[in-house]
């Protein structure tokens, strides 16, 4: 970005159907795409589209097709000539200057191909994943049922009262047991309704030995402690009755150590099964950290031996999920692993997205690891087979990867709909609205040490920085979380008043908005294992609890009145220290958005945006003011608050009839 120029007085470009109408581009395709620039970034002698087929540059010359509002309208027709399509503008102004337009904004030097602007050929992410917001929940900490009180505490667990303190170490740290299950899940469905998610994901719901069920003992049925596969059908039948869709947990990285695959190696070194797993050697080795130990306690670990052979059979060294043990890694070379996990319509993948169990998708646990050992990499292959299989089962779902850094390099749209990362949102979002200082910065993704101290411009650096990298419709798909069941609650540590400001920017910016059950609450947690709180049911009555679960309705019901907030255009029109205001655009309309962490005055030329003087008021007290001579906007901070404006109409107006 050219920070001489002042953000409203830049060229603009992405992936949405503003200047790409069509979003489901096939391989071959020629494709119509449009790029605007304002008058005020001076006059222009030529636009031309740079793209990359097969590495080699070829350029489209641009044509000048509509002016409107202050803005100039270039269109230019590209072939789609690879499945991942490279591209970037190129401006040259009549003073014989060179800007080149991005995915990381404009630059006046000649920028990186891995910046460029991309499009994914081929099938992708149904629509209403764009469209989605999604409810996370870990069964064990969420609701019981009537029938979760008959059923035996199992021999690996440690039973809890629902009312007990979460205990963060070994060995309660994995296998504390609430019993929370799927029959209350459903029986707390209404309460999902009133937020207004319309996608909830279940974290592993098939037979482990821990309390959060990565370590599975098998994928052919559900946990009997969560009510079996009658509970699962159940569930997802009501929660379609509620136009809710419902996403499972697999670990494509691994299984756990008493899994039925892992058993079977164990006993006959050659069986089928016995390639399923990265073997180091054949003797007896020294023991690896304890199963029960955390991830952080066990990274140095590079191999693990099993309690779980039987008597005859000789224990036997492994690859395991950084050296915890109980978490035996997959070896992808098995093409019989491969047919019974996830190729085919008989595959583990297929059969729960298939009645009677109907999920609508899949989010894979740690798929950037999965496939990779070494120097092997069957990362692309696994993650292809998954989405062919799913395709070919049922269109209509969704798969999404936990890539927990920057993902760009796995979801370049080949297979994953999205990813479920930190390093695009969280992180950043962390850094510009937790209190300074802080070091409550654990969990996986997470480095260790102190929160950095973001200003909005940082914020929006980073976040511009990773998001870049993805396709339009894979950005789309990436999740934007607060925090997950593997990181520390956002308000353990946020600055006063900010939740209406990270939340707003959770459902407004490009992404699914993301809640993990509990946040509505304002629950606390220092790392991943202390988030994993018990829903305090009790408490919806409190006034406390109430407002918080009324803001969350609030800015949901924001997010699923306004397609421009799901799919349309995001261009940001002012950033500072500690306000960010920008607009998320469509033909029908445009969202004016303004988050801020204090009191701000902000002021705007006209030709920022068109109609703001037809704006109404959507969400927050901000204030707006529109005149010939500019666009005021002020408020108290924290805040955050939405204005609905007139679409972008007559330049689309004027494109359309070229």
């Amino acid at each position: 970005m050219d920070d001489a120029v002042p953000l409203t007085h830049l060229p603009h470009h992405d992936g949405s159907p503003l200047y790409i109408e069509e979003q489901h581009p096939s391989l071959g395709q020629d494709l119509v795409m449009r790029m605007r620039v304002p008058h005020t970034f001076g006059a222009v002698a030529s636009v031309h589209v740079r793209s990359n087929p097969n590495r080699e540059p070829r350029f489209a010359e641009a044509a000048l097709v509509a002016s409107a509002d202050g803005w100039d309208w270039w269109q230019a027709t590209v072939e789609v000539e690879n499945p991942v399509h490279h591209y970037r503008w190129l401006i040259v102004t009549d003073d014989g200057r060179q800007h080149w337009l991005n995915a990381r904004g404009l630059s006046q030097v000649e920028t990186l191909d891995s910046e460029d602007f991309r499009i994914a050929a081929g099938a992708d992410a149904p629509d209403w994943a764009a469209e989605s917001v999604l409810y996370q929940v870990f069964p064990d900490r969420f609701a019981r049922s009537d029938a979760a009180d008959s059923r035996e505490t199992p021999d690996w667990a440690i039973a809890a009262a629902w009312g007990d303190p979460v205990d963060t170490r070994p060995p309660g740290r994995s296998k504390q047991f609430y019993g929370g299950d799927l029959d209350g899940v459903r029986s707390k469905l209404d309460h999902l309704v009133g937020l207004g998610v319309n996608l909830l994901y279940l974290t592993p719901v098939f037979p482990g030995r821990s309390n959060h069920r990565y370590d599975a003992t098998s994928f052919a049925e559900v946990d009997d402690l969560l009510g079996g596969d009658a509970a699962l059908v159940r569930l997802v039948e009501a929660a379609h009755a509620r136009g809710i869709r419902v996403i499972g947990d697999l670990t494509s990285n691994h299984s756990g150590d008493g899994h039925e695959w892992f058993a079977s190696a164990l006993a006959d070194a050659d069986s089928d099964e016995a390639a399923f797993y990265y073997w180091l050697d054949s003797v007896q080795a020294e023991l690896a950290p304890d199963e029960s130990a955390s991830a952080a306690d066990a990274v140095d670990a590079s191999y693990a031996v099993t309690d779980a052979a039987p008597a005859a059979a000789p224990r036997r060294s492994y690859v395991s999920w950084l050296g915890v043990p109980s978490l035996p890694k997959f070896n992808w070379n098995s093409e019989v692993l491969r047919r019974r996990f996830i190729e085919g319509e008989e595959s583990v993948v297929a059969r729960w997205l298939q009645p009677p169990f109907n999920l609508d998708g899949w989010r894979i646990d740690v798929a950037n690891m999965t496939g990779r050992y070494l120097d092997e990499d069957h990362n692309a292959e696994v993650r292809r087979i998954i989405r062919r299989t799913m395709t070919e089962v049922n269109p209509d779902t969704i798969l999404l990867g936990e890539s927990t850094n920057d993902a760009a390099g796995d979801f370049q749209g080949d297979a994953w709909h999205g990813a479920m990362t930190y390093a695009n949102f969280t992180r950043p979002l962390w850094s510009w609205l937790l209190v300074p200082g802080n070091t409550a910065f654990g969990g996986l993704g997470f480095a260790l040490g102190m929160v950095p101290d973001f200003t909005g411009q940082q914020f929006v650096e980073a976040h511009t920085q990773f998001a870049a990298g993805f396709p339009w419709r894979t950005r789309l798909g990436a999740m934007n979380a607060l925090d997950t069941h593997d990181t520390p609650r956002f308000a353990t540590s946020a600055r006063p008043g900010v939740t209406p400001v990270a939340l707003g920017l959770s459902v407004t910016l490009p992404g699914i908005p993301v809640v993990f059950a509990g946040d509505e609450f304002g629950l606390t947690g220092e790392d991943g294992e202390a988030s994993r709180t018990p829903m305090p049911w009790s408490t919806t009555g409190e006034a406390e609890v109430a407002s918080r679960i009324d803001l969350y309705a609030s800015l949901i019901g924001l997010r699923r009145a306004h397609l421009a907030l799901s799919t349309g255009s995001m261009r940001w029109l002012h950033v500072g220290e500690d306000v960010l205001v920008y607009a998320r655009e469509s033909a029908s309309e445009t969202v004016l958005c303004v988050a801020a962490r204090a009191d701000y005055d902000v002021a705007l030329p006209t030709t920022a945006l068109a109609g703001a003087d037809a704006a109404t008021p959507a969400f927050g007290d901000g204030r707006l003011a529109a005149s010939v001579d500019g666009i005021s906007l002020q408020g108290s901070g924290p805040s955050f608050s939405a204005w609905v404006l007139p679409g972008v109409t007559a330049a689309v107006s004027a494109v359309s009839e070229v």
